[in-house]
């Protein structure tokens, strides 16, 4: 089963207070997902806020995801982040994400540390053995992933979502035979022509028919990546998570909390903002009814 093809939705955090997940929270956004035609969704991410929500409140929010997503989208998928700072709080996650379901599991190479290339590929052998597939999150500004520990970590893997931007580093992943998803917003036009199999980016929270668009053969490739960077200027309003999960709020779909340190939008800056999204509104996700 591909994990990786078409488009796969990095999603929010839906919580029912800062840092709390909830997956009741998630129902607008969810069902307005699947009402566009997303099949496929990647939780716990960097746009999930993963890494700041504690271990004994992802599982069961991951679990509730993966069973509504199921009853929405015959055959839907879910990937589950794991990335942590050690390999044995990754694989407690990636056990929480056997339990409630998912189809598979995606983890950076554990964080802080800068570590070899063959503890890399250990980490991820040891969460290749918690039954379910392992798929590689490449983000250079968090974690080192190279050449040399995706070589070293091959055996392991069934993909790697990369978000480098780095189009050498694009190719050599593609060269390794396992799906490979494109990240970076700036470069999604770019890395289909490459014949990556899928796209995972951001701006699907906003504009997931736009993603979907990209994807379709045939597709205008250039007038495409030119809203789809448009969109990604509403960062320089207020860089990150807390900015989508604003926007989302104004629409009706997620409420506006995020996991602590990171602050809620400032009305000002939700009006900069709601400017500029304004002219892409056939683009943007609907609101709930």
């Amino acid at each position: 089963m591909s994990l990786l093809s078409g488009v796969v939705v990095p999603l929010v955090t839906p919580m029912s207070s800062p840092g709390v997940p909830s997956a009741e929270a998630a129902e607008s956004l969810l069902v307005a997902m699947a009402s566009v035609g997303v099949r496929r969704l990647m939780l716990l991410g960097s746009n999930g806020e993963g890494p700041l929500i504690p271990v004994e409140l992802s599982g069961e929010f991951a679990a509730g995801v993966v069973k509504r997503w199921r009853d929405l989208v015959t055959g839907g998928t879910v990937l589950v982040n794991v990335t942590a700072p050690g390999t044995a709080e990754a694989e407690r996650r990636a056990d929480d994400a056997a339990a409630a379901g998912a189809d598979g599991i995606v983890s950076s190479p554990p964080t802080f540390f800068k570590h070899r290339d063959d503890e890399v590929a250990a980490h991820y052998e040891a969460l290749s053995r918690h039954g379910l597939p392992v798929v590689a999150y490449n983000s250079p500004r968090s974690t080192l992933f190279t050449q040399e520990s995706a070589a070293a970590s091959r055996p392991y893997l069934v993909g790697v979502k990369d978000s480098s931007g780095d189009t050498e580093m694009l190719r050599y992943l593609m060269s390794l035979g396992i799906e490979v998803s494109q990240g970076d917003e700036q470069g999604l036009a770019d890395a289909i022509r490459t014949g990556v199999h899928g796209i995972t980016p951001g701006i699907a929270n906003l504009a997931p028919g736009l993603a979907l668009q990209l994807v379709t053969p045939g597709a205008e490739l250039d007038r495409l990546q030119e809203l789809a960077t448009a969109l990604t200027k509403i960062h320089t309003v207020r860089p990150g998570v807390p900015t989508v999960k604003a926007l989302l709020n104004a629409r009706g779909l997620c409420p506006p909390h995020c996991a602590p340190p990171l602050a809620p939008v400032t009305p000002d800056e939700l009006d900069r903002m709601t400017e500029l999204v304004e002219p892409m509104e056939e683009h943007l996700i609907p609101r709930s009814a």
